[in-house]
């Protein structure tokens, strides 16, 4: 999301982001004589200082932020390292918006008739997804409350760095 948002720097949980490094970021970028930045910030974001925490300690930073969520705090920090007015967007469903082109429209039928078929057949407990280009059943409970991260070495993050984009390390 954040290339395809048009970001300077994403935040991600997996790559723990040094605050420092993204105000210099920005610096530059408003020295090279962009007047704005815009950063993508997923949720569970994490800067550096609280990823070396113990887990108890960690969580009870987390329960203690005086802030609804990290974009917010991160906004702070830049807008009073910097002077720059910063504002906090948090997307929500609006982020999916779009008219459906006819790929979506083929995909949703076939995911919708993949799904009827499962409870035509009392096969409960699954989802359907697509898995190189088939639609397939996948059982709840192999996705269910797991996270699905990006892994630091993916091609997706060398395409991002090789873009110029940071992630804050």
């Amino acid at each position: 999301a954040g290339i395809a948002g048009g970001a300077d720097i994403i935040l991600l949980p997996e790559i723990p982001y040094d605050i420092d490094k993204v105000i210099r970021d920005i610096k530059a970028r408003t020295e090279k004589g962009k007047n704005f930045s815009i950063l993508a910030v997923a949720e569970g974001a994490i800067s550096k200082e609280l990823a070396a925490l113990p887990k108890k300690q960690k969580k009870a930073a987390l329960a203690e932020m005086k802030y609804p969520s990290i974009s917010y705090e991160i906004a702070a920090q830049i807008e009073k390292a910097t002077g720059q007015e910063t504002r906090v967007t948090v997307p929500g469903h609006f982020q999916r918006g779009g008219s459906p082109d006819p790929y979506d429209r083929v995909l949703s039928t076939r995911f919708g008739v993949a799904a009827a078929q499962l409870i035509i057949d009392k096969n409960y407990g699954n989802m359907v997804a697509l898995d190189n280009d088939k639609v397939v059943a996948v059982p709840l409970s192999k996705i269910a409350g797991k996270l699905k991260s990006v892994p630091k070495d993916s091609e997706i993050i060398a395409t991002a760095r090789k873009m110029g984009i940071s992630f804050g390390d």
